[in-house]
């Protein structure tokens, strides 16, 4: 089928479940568009190659590859730019297992708190080469074809509790774009689909998903809204939707 999009949930650093999901997935050409929802970073243990290897994608697949900004590279960014040094102190964040891959050395085990020295130089943001800190800047914040929209977390309202286009955003509300958890957005959107990482889909409400209720580790779909945030990097597994078909694609084993 022509002009395919495969929407991909939030790796956090995983190289190997990025690339096992990948290799299942069909063969691509150039109507074909890849679109990776964010969260490329941390946690998992290699957040470096994940990065690197999404850098070079475009030259190794037929399809389009839109990378969108996950609140993970946002935070990052806000971190580093000083405005919110906060984010790299949670260890529960992941983002020592980032500076340790980076780095080249062993990656810390999930939950260690990183020393002081390390924190400072976390916080210089020397450890990430030139060429990936003007790609994460970058990044976009959302996308839109004729099949859905593509945004890490969710859409905001506004002051009239009417869901906002991501194109209409700014401020806070543009930011929302990529840290929404609002159990209002999942129940009550209605309009054109709405794909979503970020909030993981055990969280999401089962009694509303039409896909494998009986399974809260799997994709969620409600009513506009399909959420494939289905744990990679953090003991789950890697989720890729094809739109319009609807079909799924996991890293995990059947």
């Amino acid at each position: 089928m022509a002009a395919r999009t495969f929407a991909v949930g939030d790796i956090h650093g995983d190289l190997d479940q990025l690339q096992r999901l990948l290799a299942r997935l069909p063969a691509l050409d150039a109507d074909d568009t890849l679109v990776f929802l964010g969260d490329y970073l941390d946690r998992g243990p290699d957040s470096a190659g994940v990065v690197r290897f999404l850098m070079d994608l475009p030259a190794r697949t037929p399809a389009r590859v839109i990378c969108l900004r996950g609140n993970h590279e946002d935070g990052w960014l806000r971190a580093l730019g000083g405005q919110w040094p906060q984010f790299v102190l949670p260890v529960g964040n992941g983002c020592l297992q980032t500076y340790d891959s980076f780095l080249g050395r062993p990656v810390s085990p999930p939950g260690t708190g990183a020393p002081v020295e390390d924190l400072r130089r976390m916080l210089l943001g020397d450890f990430f080469p030139t060429d990936v800190l003007a790609w994460l800047d970058a990044l976009p914040w959302w996308h839109e074809d004729d099949h859905a929209i593509y945004v890490h977390a969710g859409l905001p309202e506004d002051a009239a509790g009417r869901f906002l286009h991501p194109a209409e955003t700014t401020g806070n509300q543009r930011t929302a774009l990529l840290w929404l958890r609002d159990r209002r957005f999942f129940a009550e959107y209605r309009g054109k689909a709405v794909v979503i990482g970020h909030t993981a889909t055990r969280q999401l409400p089962p009694e509303l998903s039409r896909y494998t209720p009986e399974d809260p580790n799997d994709l969620w779909a409600g009513p506009a809204v399909f959420g494939i945030d289905t744990g990679c990097g953090k003991g789950g597994f890697l989720t890729a939707l094809e739109v319009p078909t609807m079909l799924v694609y996991e890293s995990r084993d059947p």
